[in-house]
């Protein structure tokens, strides 16, 4: 396994990405060897999805403003007066209030809002995305929607709206030819023993994430290690950075999910799957950042390229 001994090196790819700088291209010039056209012709189809599910009217895309509630009571709405004030939306949306660790909104009288798709008039609590049921409060006709989030750092309100800009002036996702050499097959080796694993996100809080173990694979006569996150019935997270972070892919690493691994501990990593956090897009999400020990020394030339927003 390759020492990984340039810790320096992701610190400068993230602000190279938030310079909109770039590094050299890592790309050989080389052709592609020629691909399977069903294994090609899938990958399409991802990527299409996954721009449909961004730019959903409550997509990645739609985030336009997180908002941290510091004091007891704030008066949210787009009007200047308000403590938390709305790119988007009512002027006078409603008054926010907290106690007890509990979070309620008394709407602002006249204006229209729903509360998990039902009208509310009267005050009501915001149960955080931590819960089994957590709120959405709907405005603007549905355009508008706020939810709570609930962080190791406190309590902060999320809002969406299917006019930002970054929505209706979403850019073109770009990525590296379909390669079938990057879906490769590798190992999962759980921990002896339940763990957590610190993750920073990229607003600096660090959250203590289920860890179940790691992934192992071979590349180019090398072996890798990636410390895995829990995914969706039984598959696994894998949050990355490699060699082309801050240079053709996004600085802060990149998402990538799996499969469950089947009994003996084999898994598909689909590097071809690989994938921008949502801060790529929008300046209002709480992405998790890889950890030092998923820092690879390795130029992954597969997935989802570095986005580039569109110039005015």
């Amino acid at each position: 396994m390759r020492k990984l001994t340039w810790g320096v090196w992701l610190g400068t790819s993230m602000l190279l990405a938030a310079c909109g700088g770039s590094g050299g291209s890592q790309d050989s010039g080389l052709e592609p060897p020629p691909q399977d056209p069903r294994f090609v012709a899938d990958n399409a189809q991802w990527r299409e999805e996954r721009r449909e599910r961004l730019l959903q009217p409550d997509g990645w895309a739609s985030l336009v403003g997180l908002h941290r509630l510091e004091l007891n009571a704030h008066y949210v709405g787009s009007g200047a007066t308000n403590g938390i004030r709305l790119a988007k939306g009512p002027e006078k949306l409603g008054l926010l209030q907290q106690s007890g660790g509990r979070v309620w909104l008394v709407p602002e009288r006249g204006v229209a809002l729903t509360l998990d798709g039902e009208p509310v008039k009267a005050r009501f609590e915001l149960k955080p995305d931590t819960d089994q049921s957590p709120s959405i409060v709907g405005f603007d006709e549905g355009n508008g929607q706020l939810s709570l989030l609930q962080r190791s750092g406190g309590k902060a309100l999320r809002v969406k709206h299917a006019d930002a800009e970054t929505r209706t002036q979403f850019g073109t996702l770009e990525y590296w030819p379909a390669d079938a050499g990057w879906r490769i097959d590798a190992s999962f080796v759980p921990h002896a023993t339940p763990r957590t694993l610190e993750i920073m996100d990229i607003t600096s809080q660090l959250q203590a994430l289920p860890n179940p173990g790691v992934v192992e694979f071979e590349r180019d006569g090398a072996r890798y290690r990636l410390e895995a996150l829990e995914g969706e019935e039984g598959g696994l997270f894998l949050v990355f950075a490699d060699r082309t972070s801050g240079h053709e892919s996004y600085g802060p690493g990149r998402y990538l999910y799996t499969d469950a691994p089947d009994r003996s501990g084999a898994v598909v990593v689909d590097f071809n799957r690989a994938y921008n956090p949502p801060c790529a897009f929008t300046d209002y999400a709480t992405c998790p950042l890889p950890p030092h020990e998923n820092r690879m020394d390795l130029a992954v030339t597969a997935g989802e390229k570095r986005y580039r927003r569109p110039t005015p």
